[in-house]
């Protein structure tokens, strides 16, 4: 369990005969010693080298083995040492303290050889096995983190190539879903979400419109605005995308399921294709449904050119013939006007070719 140097043990007591004694006891047994004349050095020797056992005296002037052995127990560098205190004192009341003040064992001078080694080879065998058990649950934990970074990578993989997927389909898409992640995570970060919601929407927001592979192309290509039949199969993608994203175990491509579904519904409960209204709708999703709005108005289509910030800000504000204001979750509007500049300055570092 241990590699098969000796045991160092970290005799304290202020009587230097003591001391010697104790040294000629332990290194007959083949263990190896430091010492200390006093409590504050044996708290500063034991931090700094970390034995594998102390022998403490209780009776020492200006700080006892009382008062040592609790801030030995206090610090977590020493706590797991195992303490045997050594006291001339006889009375029950004693032990107790010296038990209760954090003490795995005590001896009673003068000292019996017999009684101190097998104390001490009990007590090292139990710090060994402490050891072993704190090695192999740092083994474990670092197993853990390795596999949850490793199922992260496979989850960002995964949208990734969704995403890239959804490309393929539309050229439009690429920049504006870099940039929707960008402005989900600033608003989430804004409106004080939780962090790890920063960013499972950051790797989520993306695949809001990845159930637009499955529109046809005469549909999702058409350069004009849609008839009413086309409109019909456009505002499937909303399903559609759910769909997709279903099957997926991972924390992105939940939130990214639900985000396709409900991105489209409005707070006023005028949107599709459920016609949810409120709180209803699921907040990654309100927070998702202003960006992409934002997005919308400040991006070129075929079907429309692009606007500046201030106009693309009246119209979310103020509303236009198509978009207004209680479309939009009130606290999440609230808080986009207060990061307007920040999204800006997203629009601007991520624009399109």
């Amino acid at each position: 369990m241990k590699d098969l140097k000796p045991a160092r043990i970290l005799l304290v007591d202020d009587e230097d005969r003591n001391i010697r004694l104790l040294e000629v006891l332990l290194h007959a047994e083949g263990y190896t010693t430091l010492s200390a004349n006093n409590g504050r050095d044996a708290l500063k020797i034991a931090a700094f080298a970390q034995p594998d056992l102390i022998l403490l005296d209780i009776m020492m002037p200006d700080m006892d083995g009382f008062s040592t052995v609790a801030e030995l127990k206090a610090n977590p560098l020493t706590q797991p040492v195992p303490v045997i205190m050594l006291t001339a004192l006889d009375d029950r009341a004693s032990k107790l303290r010296a038990l209760e003040a954090g003490a795995e064992e005590f001896l009673t001078k003068p000292i019996d050889r017999a009684d101190l080694s097998v104390r001490v080879r009990n007590l090292l065998r139990l710090k060994e096995y402490g050891d072993f058990l704190n090695d192999h649950n740092r083994i474990l934990e670092n197993q853990v983190v390795q596999r949850t970074a490793q199922l992260e990578n496979a989850y960002r993989d995964t949208v990734f190539t969704l995403v890239r997927a959804a490309e393929h389909k539309d050229e439009e898409t690429g920049h504006h879903v870099r940039r929707i992640s960008y402005y989900c995570r600033a608003l989430a970060e804004a409106m004080d979400l939780p962090v790890d919601f920063h960013d499972a929407i950051f790797q989520a927001s993306p695949m809001h419109d990845i159930g637009k592979i499955g529109i046809p192309d005469h549909v999702l290509l058409k350069p004009g605005s849609f008839n009413h039949e086309e409109w019909n199969i456009m505002r499937t993608h909303c399903a559609l995308g759910a769909s997709i994203l279903a099957s997926g175990t991972s924390p992105y491509t939940e939130m990214g399921a639900e985000i396709a579904l409900n991105h489209h519904e409005r707070w006023d409960g005028t949107g599709y294709p459920n016609g949810l209204k409120g709180e209803t709708i699921p907040i990654a999703a309100r927070v998702m449904q202003i960006c992409d709005v934002y997005d919308a108005l400040r991006s070129r289509r075929p079907y429309k050119p692009s606007l500046d910030h201030q106009q693309s800000m009246s119209i979310i504000i103020e509303g236009d013939s198509r978009t207004r204001p209680s479309h939009f979750d009130p606290n999440v509007l609230s808080c986009f006007v207060t990061q307007s500049e920040r999204f800006a300055a997203i629009f601007d570092q991520h624009a399109d070719a």
